[in-house]
């Protein structure tokens, strides 16, 4: 069976692209699960898919972080990878479905876990918001506060992977700078509604961005306390192609764990978190850079 890859709420787990791609494990929290449960629930994981990629995002619940460490701990296993990927919720869903679309590859555990980095850096992670008021995920200005309390305001809010806001709407500025920087590549549109009616996303952003398809999703449940509004539209864009996304990890140097001995591909060892070690040059050579995961 491929490498199991888990979430931490059934809502951060996306419809399948396709009938090869599997499902997500989850990995239930202390609210839903005790200790011993949340145990034998890892056990038959492990005992099934034999390695276990759990993603782990900052804004979880302390209790439920504690939780999958000590999991881990009490197994003292080394085949289960946390990884502290720092996405909104509907693009941690998106990197989520990356991942499982990449366990039927020939990719080892090792080189699956740390990919998880470099496939992060191509996902587009936004919303639509109501109010950026209470906003503190990204810079926020004066002016953007003062107009979040006008009943009809609206800002188009990108998170990753570089930081965007602007008003949108019938208030908006007539100059440029609306809309958020796309990728330049192909991606699909997923996106999540909320409380805020607005067809923006689908309206305007889609075909700006040329996105090559959209899909709408229901909303994640820590969407709201992530945008710190309930009055959102919530949007990923991400490469839907598993053969590109085959190629892109395919094609970074892979090195081998000091410390556990697994694959990987980056700076870090997915698995147990191990730098790397840079090989000091030798005498009379300038050292040359070479492609990372996580540059």
């Amino acid at each position: 069976m491929p490498t199991a890859i888990a979430v931490t709420s059934a809502d951060l787990v996306l419809p399948a692209p396709d009938r090869h791609t599997p499902g997500a494990a989850v990995l239930h929290p202390p609210g839903e699960a005790d200790l011993e449960a949340a145990l034998a629930e890892t056990t038959a994981l492990l005992e099934r898919h034999g390695h276990l990629v759990a993603l782990v995002p900052p804004w979880l619940p302390p209790a439920t972080v504690r939780r999958l460490h000590t999991v881990r701990a009490i197994l003292e296993t080394d085949r289960i990878a946390l990884l502290d990927i720092d996405l909104p919720p509907l693009g941690t869903a998106v990197l989520a479905r990356q991942l499982r679309q990449l366990t039927v590859s020939d990719f080892s555990p090792g080189v699956l876990a740390s990919a998880a980095r470099l496939l992060s850096h191509y996902i587009y992670a936004g919303a639509v918001l109501g109010s950026v008021a209470k906003l503190d995920r990204i810079p926020v200005g004066l002016k953007a506060h003062a107009r979040s309390w006008s009943p009809s305001a609206q800002f188009a809010v990108l998170a990753h992977p570089r930081p965007h806001l602007a008003r949108i709407g019938a208030a908006a500025p007539a100059h440029g700078g609306v809309l958020p920087p796309g990728p330049a590549f192909a991606t699909h549109l997923t996106f999540a509604r909320g409380t805020l009616t607005s067809d923006w996303v689908t309206a305007e952003l889609a075909p700006a961005w040329k996105v090559q398809g959209v899909m709408e999703n229901p909303l994640p449940a820590d969407s709201a306390r992530w945008w710190a509004t309930p009055k959102l539209v919530e949007f990923a864009a991400a490469i839907p192609d598993v053969s590109v996304l085959y190629q892109l990890v395919a094609s970074v140097r892979r090195e081998q764990c000091r410390w556990c001995g697994f694959e990987l591909i980056g700076d870090r060892c997915g698995f147990c978190a191990a730098p790397i070690a840079t090989p000091p040059p030798e005498a009379g050579t300038t050292p040359r850079p070479h492609a990372t995961a996580g540059s």
